[in-house]
């Protein structure tokens, strides 16, 4: 169970200093009763707050709901509200401790907006069947609203959660992007105008119907009234969820969740950005405050790199990540963010320098506002604000192949890190000899492990391929145009060169 923190007032996380997890009755002792809204007061207490999305995008809550009203009545229909509560981020857990601790807080707001809408039902769409998604499912059934809201599970992975991937695979499709922009509020669930927000979301518009727009903006700041819910991770490796008003210096939040400004702190997830130290310490937690760093608050993860790891391989690591979990579907996705990923791991490994450090810079402008989503852009931006603050670390790994210090996988992708599990695979990649054209496709798509020579033919190191090339190693085996490179398994070998060979 994520461990939760605050500063005071809470609210989201009222109660929970004595309870595990909030049941309807407990809800209704500490939020009071459930309050109708019509919908023009609705869509006025928002606009009063400015609420605002919590997903990442920051979407005005109010003119999202107006879009849905407009759409619903030209096509004379009813339409639907979708609770994204899929979090497919590995470094986010705000929105599953929501889901597990206080469900009814999301309920309550998913609810209230639907009544309003007259909408037809609600969908909570998530990526897991565990403890968050047993909780809200046993929420559903203590409010007798199982004729009304339903879940729908998904695949757990990182692209789920954008908005035309989870309409996607609520309606029965791959929960993959669709290529193309189509609006929630025009054609959503069973294509009928949708109302897509995030968890938390949902659960700030119920605390805002139950407070009233005076009494939820008597915290925060004047631009952005009320608490922020923040995924902080620790010194120790561990993430904690903490409540704080808008406008508390980062640095006291930080202090909060157990952990040290280090090296740089990611804001905003693996889709964000890296803030100096410098910065970070200056910070104030909002959007605007996180803006003026140089970052953006995003879906409320902080995540500070310490001090004593090679930030460029943390940060390769990542990218490969991303690199895998990208839908595949576009040539930015397929093939640019994979490229750039084996770049950034080629220099953080002292191969290539100045070459590879040129490939990273080179495909991080090339995937820019080319992709069917924006997994490419949010890609490229988490990699470029590293060599930024990261510069240091690169000129030391150009000069000298590397910085010294060891990754150990602190930044989450879902998985041990690639530490504790072996690196050598006992393949190794060859050539033959008889077939190879210099097409030169595999130096491109394998850097690590092939450069070309002055004619184009590969130079092939015989050294085992390692673990987390694998993958990369394949696709350049199948991708081979003469169908030359080979993958086999390792045996004593000497350096393979195509000048050795002709």
């Amino acid at each position: 169970m994520t461990e939760f923190r605050h500063l005071s007032p809470v609210r989201l996380g009222a109660g929970l200093d004595r309870l595990q997890r909030i049941d309807r009755t407990s809800h209704r002792e500490i939020h009071g009763a459930f309050r109708r809204r019509r919908l023009r007061d609705l869509i006025d207490l928002a606009k009063r707050v400015d609420l605002r999305g919590r997903g990442g995008a920051a979407f005005p809550f109010a003119r999202k709901v107006s879009a849905v009203v407009s759409s619903a009545r030209s096509r004379d229909c009813r339409p639907v509200v979708l609770v994204n509560a899929t979090e497919g981020e590995p470094a986010s857990h705000k929105d599953k401790f929501l889901l597990d601790r206080t469900p009814h807080l999301v309920l309550d707001g998913a609810v209230l907006a639907a009544q309003a809408l007259g909408a037809r039902e609600v969908v909570v769409a998530v990526t897991d069947q565990g403890r968050p998604a047993r909780s809200m499912r046993t929420a559903i059934t203590e409010s007798g609203l199982g004729g009304f809201v339903r879940m729908v599970r998904l695949p757990e992975r990182f692209v789920t959660g954008e908005g035309g991937a989870l309409v996607n695979g609520v309606n029965g499709n791959p929960a993959l992007p669709p290529g193309r922009k189509v609006r929630a509020a025009d054609s959503g669930v069973d294509g009928l105008p949708t109302l897509l927000s995030n968890a938390e979301t949902f659960a700030q518009l119920a605390l805002l119907s139950q407070l009233g727009a005076d009494l939820y903006s008597a915290v925060g700041t004047a631009a952005e009234p009320g608490t922020v819910l923040l995924t902080v991770w620790g010194a120790d490796g561990r993430p904690r969820v903490i409540e704080t008003p808008a406008g508390v210096p980062l640095a006291q939040i930080l202090d909060l969740g157990g952990a040290k400004v280090g090296q740089a702190v990611l804001v905003g997830g693996y889709h964000g950005t890296w803030i100096t130290p410098s910065a970070a310490n200056r910070a104030l937690v909002s959007r605007e405050g996180i803006a003026r760093a140089g970052g953006a608050l995003g879906a409320g993860i902080i995540l500070p790199l310490p001090k004593g790891v090679c930030p460029l391989g943390e940060v390769a690591r990542v990218a490969a990540y991303l690199g895998e979990e990208s839908a595949r579907q576009c040539g930015p996705c397929r093939l640019g963010v994979p490229a750039i990923a084996r770049s950034l791991n080629a220099l953080a490994s002292g191969r290539r320098g100045g070459e590879a450090l040129s490939a990273v810079r080179q495909g991080t402008q090339t995937v820019k506002g080319r992709g069917a989503c924006h997994h490419p852009d949010g890609s490229a931006r988490f990699v470029t604000s590293a060599l930024t603050v990261f510069a240091a670390d690169v000129e030391k790994h150009l000069a000298d192949g590397t910085c010294g210090r060891p990754v150990r996988g602190l930044l989450p992708t879902g998985e041990e890190p690639v530490a504790a599990q072996p690196e050598e695979t006992g393949l190794r990649l060859t050539v033959d000899w008889t077939r190879c054209a210099a097409h030169g496709l595999c130096g491109h798509l394998l850097p690590e492990l092939v450069r070309l020579d002055e004619h184009g033919f590969p130079v092939i190191d015989g050294a085992s391929v390692p673990r987390r090339l694998l993958a990369d190693a394949r696709q350049a085996v199948e991708m081979c145009p003469a169908l030359a490179l080979r993958l086999s398994g390792a045996t004593t070998g000497t350096r393979h060169t195509a000048t050795a060979a002709r």
